[in-house]
């Protein structure tokens, strides 16, 4: 059983270590490109040092032999000429020297082509004398999945990844998104329908993937909060950054967690068709697609899956919110459900109406969350948070339950966003699980209500957000007007007095 070697520390003290492992290079390289040449190098010595504690105990059922021991073994394997122990010997050409390596690790492991996208010999910065700084405070970690707790290791790893997303600043938000909104959604898509949480050799996806914050978040939340065995699912993920796509397929490993990444648009050419309609389905999808986006509306009016057809009219070709969402819900199967990031605009924009009453009438809606402005690097604008079922428990049909998460009982400020407090998310996840309605909170409300609202999905107009008025005592009240009017008499008198003396009339 694997053994955390982190005992006196957090995952998030070890993710600060090794970020500060970019004072290597600091100065030399511009921030925005830290993660592509230190990620890459975290990855490689996690590979080669659980790489070393299979080939261990494989040897042990062997006798030692090291050929027959490297057969045995399952998952990634490192060639014997490109091991970590041989990087950190090397002194001078060291640039080649990486790049060597990584095309060897690709030509040794089918499933890591194309996840390392970085040049070391390019960045003119990176002599040997800083890549041998960077080198050997990476080598101080140990960071074999079979000696660190996957979700520790993991959890270690997106802390890193989040700090290069706020050196990159509004650019880095597009592929990480916040540990508390991934974790609100997490719980309350393992809750949808009234579930008692995922089950076993499950389907996930994620069809604007990032960091893979999701897939990676949903597998932990399996583990730990369920007992669960994450390996047993399928999780695919599909992203159209290529640097951030190798982030993500590195994520899910640092997790422990096997995953398949692809590099494409997913709206113009979605990577797994087989789930498309007609086919079997994915059973949960997770998403925070870009806000109102541009998309290739004009070569998609023929779409060959019939993916848009929540209306006869395409969404706008700046606008693509809703393309994303018809998306989503094709690729569910028929008890898919999806949690689903979207801009304040999606509830009520007045030419997406035809979209919101497509969505309702089919009984898709479970839930809407209204958010916190501010909690995303790159959109300071309102958010919500979307909940699909395509199949209801009795209930829940024909009704959607709202939110209203939005006020300072559900978040903190910090100094240049917001997050949401642990404790406001568990209200969400509480409210949403018992199906429950609550003054300026939450509230569950008929379709045919809805409709009477022409679709409007506003959070407003079925939950009073305002803050309560107090209660007027009004014997009280009076008891005080009688006396405020005492004093003000005797001030009348005191300056009558005053004024005869000064012989003012």
């Amino acid at each position: 059983m694997t053994q955390n070697v982190y005992d006196d520390v957090t995952p998030e003290d070890l993710g600060k270590k090794l970020y500060k492992c970019a004072d290597a290079i600091r100065n030399a390289v511009d921030e925005t490109r830290y993660k592509n040449y230190i990620l890459p190098l975290v990855f490689y010595k996690s590979i080669d040092d659980t790489f070393s504690d299979r080939l261990e105990e494989q040897k042990e059922q062997f006798a030692g032999d090291e050929e027959l021991a490297r057969k045995a073994i399952t998952g990634m394997s490192v060639p014997e000429d490109y091991r970590w122990g041989s990087v950190t010997e090397c002194s001078e050409n060291i640039a080649p020297y990486l790049d060597e390596a990584f095309d060897a690790l690709e030509r040794e492991n089918d499933q890591l082509r194309g996840v390392v996208r970085v040049t070391y010999s390019d960045e003119e910065a990176l002599n040997d004398q800083r890549l041998r700084d960077l080198i050997q405070r990476i080598n101080r970690f140990e960071l074999s999945t079979e000696t660190v707790e996957k979700d520790f290791l993991g959890e270690a790893y997106m802390y890193m990844v989040g700090e290069f997303a706020k050196d990159e600043g509004k650019e880095g938000g597009q592929f990480f998104t916040p540990p508390d909104v991934i974790d609100l959604m997490v719980r309350v898509l393992a809750k949808s329908g009234g579930s008692d949480g995922f089950e076993k050799g499950a389907s996930f996806h994620d069809p604007t993937a990032g960091s893979a914050g999701f897939l990676v978040h949903a597998a932990s939340y399996f583990r730990n909060e369920q007992g669960g065995d994450p390996s047993t699912w399928t999780v695919t993920g599909q992203e159209l950054n290529a640097d951030i796509a190798s982030i993500a397929q590195v994520n899910t490993f640092m997790h422990g967690l096997e995953a398949e990444i692809r590099r494409e648009d997913s709206l113009a050419n979605p990577q797994f068709p087989n789930y498309l309609p007609d086919d079997e389905g994915f059973d949960y999808v997770l998403a925070n697609f870009p806000f109102s986006a541009d998309w290739p509306k004009d070569d998609l009016k023929d779409d060959k899956w019939d993916r848009f057809d929540w209306a006869d009219k395409l969404p706008r070709a700046d606008r693509g919110d809703y393309a994303f969402l018809m998306h989503i819900e094709k690729m569910l199967n028929k008890q898919g459900r999806a949690a689903v990031v979207v801009p304040h605009g999606v509830l009520f924009r007045k030419h997406e109406s035809k979209y919101r009453e497509a969505m309702i009438e089919q009984d898709l809606l479970e839930a809407i969350i209204e958010l916190p402005s501010n909690l995303f690097q790159n959109v300071t604008l309102p958010s919500a948070v979307l909940v699909f079922n395509r199949d209801k428990s009795k209930e829940r049909k024909k009704s959607v339950q709202f939110i209203h998460a939005a006020d300072e009982r559900f978040y903190v400020e910090r100094s240049n966003h917001n997050d949401l407090t642990e404790e406001g998310r568990n209200r969400v996840v509480e409210a949403f699980e018992s199906w429950s309605s609550e003054d300026r909170m939450c509230r569950t409300v008929s379709v045919g209500e809805i409709a009477d609202n022409d679709y409007n999905l506003n959070i407003a107009l079925y939950v009073d957000t305002t803050d309560p008025e107090e209660d007027i005592d009004v014997a009280e009240e009076l008891v005080e007007l009688r006396e405020l009017q005492t004093e003000r008499d005797a001030i009348e008198g005191r300056i009558t007095e005053y004024m005869e003396v000064l012989e003012y009339e």
